[in-house]
């Protein structure tokens, strides 16, 4: 029987440049090979095609993807195992702690013809400075957006009944938790619930709830009060000693989307625009901030203003999106660049030391 899948985001680009979360999901890991080699080199296709085999074999696989490329992922896991491997190029540079007995580099840039590659020098500075040049536009954009949102919650923030978002807060925590202490140190684990791509927003909320019994879907308005609810629900869970699976805006890496305690079955998550999902099991709950902790009419009240907002906050990540779509394009240039100089029969070589490594170390799990 074939494993199960887990997908999510480790870096993102959002409001406030390339935000980074490898470390804490790398963390535990007692083998990672880190892949080097410049675009189109098949370090992608070298995870996934290690995914699969693993996944085949009956093992839970996580696939970091990434998110500037839909197609592309950053990162396979076999948890189980506890190896990994993942691209260590730039944006997410990855640097060894425990160099030859944990992690190890894997150079793909042994498989390319170099004077090809100098052939096409001036061209790939070229586009690289374009690549770089189209994500720092992205970025800026990406912040400008979120200096709007902010505009918008502080139409609601002015009309917040803290103390009732505060009781609705314990009452949740104490549904979830009862007070009970499991006496142990809690696994705290930071991710991101999805990214601003290319192609949009992207998430990974129905995939990664798949076998959560309860979920709790949190709607309501910019400024309502969600990531600070998640915030302190985790904050306590850590305290009384449950592992904490922390899932971060892919806007504003400051703010929380989703915590999940899989020890108790309990997912609580922002299920608003542009991530809005909608209950789809009995056993599913919605709360609804917007009724439970801003005043009544306060829509109404702010409608035109709002409206505003609305409309100048989503044609500035509209922009931002482009830039990123920008930045794709020109990528796929440069790895045709690439591509053409590559002899993908090393990169075949390099995949069969991988996985017999991870076979030898499986064996060695077993005994």
């Amino acid at each position: 029987m074939a494993g199960t899948v887990k997908n999510y985001y480790a870096g993102g680009n959002t409001a406030k440049g390339f935000h980074n979360l490898f470390d804490s999901n790398l963390k535990d890991l007692e083998r990672l090979f880190i892949l080097k080699g410049g675009p189109g080199t098949g370090k992608s296709f070298l995870m996934k095609k290690i995914g699969e085999e693993w996944l085949d074999k009956g093992f839970n696989i996580e696939y970091i993807h990434c998110a500037s490329d839909n197609n592309s992922i950053d990162g396979v896991i076999i948890r189980d195992l506890q190896v990994g491997i993942v691209d260590g190029t730039a944006p997410h540079v990855i640097e060894p702690k425990v160099p030859g007995a944990v992690e190890e580099y894997v150079n793909l840039g042994d498989a390319w013809d170099s004077k090809k590659l100098a052939f096409h020098k001036d061209e790939i500075v070229k586009l690289s400075r374009q690549i770089s040049d189209s994500f720092q536009t992205a970025y800026s954009l990406f912040a400008e957006g979120l200096k709007i949102h902010d505009e918008w919650e502080v139409c609601y923030i002015k009309n917040m009944d803290f103390v009732a978002a505060n009781k609705l807060t314990e009452e949740l925590i104490e549904q979830f938790f009862g007070g009970v202490s499991l006496n142990k140190k809690s696994d705290i684990i930071h991710r991101f619930l999805g990214a601003a791509t290319p192609k949009g927003p992207v998430d990974f909320i129905q995939n990664l709830t798949a076998d959560i019994e309860n979920r709790y879907f949190l709607k309501g308005r910019p400024g309502s009060g969600k990531s600070t609810m998640l915030k302190k629900i985790a904050a306590n869970a850590e305290k009384l000693g449950y592992d904490v699976e922390i899932y971060h805006c892919g806007f504003d890496p400051n703010s929380l989307d989703m915590v999940l305690f899989r020890e108790i079955g309990v997912a609580i998550f922002d299920s608003t625009a542009p991530h809005e999902h909608f209950p789809d099991r009995e056993s599913d709950i919605v709360v609804d901030m917007y009724t439970r902790t801003i005043k009544p009419g306060t829509d109404e009240k702010y409608a035109d203003k709002i409206n505003d907002i609305r409309e100048r906050y989503s044609a500035k990540m509209k922009e931002a999106t482009s830039y990123l779509a920008k930045a794709k394009e020109l990528h796929d240039q440069l790895e045709h660049i690439y591509i053409a100089a590559m002899d993908f029969s090393t990169l075949d070589r390099k995949y069969e030391e991988i996985n017999n490594e991870i076979t030898s170390f499986a064996k060695i799990k077993e005994m």
